[in-house]
């Protein structure tokens, strides 16, 4: 029971994560590639993406 919970808790950070990738300012090629990352690996490319992927929404200074 204790891994179906992790797992559901990782499926929801990587929809986020895969949400925030896709509404981004980052470019195309950018964002398949993080997206095949958090898919490809979903904890370690979820953390990753924590650590070095795009910040949502560029906003204009």
């Amino acid at each position: 029971m204790g891994y179906g919970i992790f797992g559901f808790l990782v499926l929801i950070a990587d929809l986020y994560a895969i949400y925030q990738v896709m509404t981004s300012s980052a470019g195309t090629a950018a964002k398949v590639a993080w997206t095949v990352v958090i898919l490809v690996l979903p904890v370690i490319g979820f953390l990753v993406w924590v650590g070095f992927g795009p910040r949502g929404r560029a906003t204009a200074a």
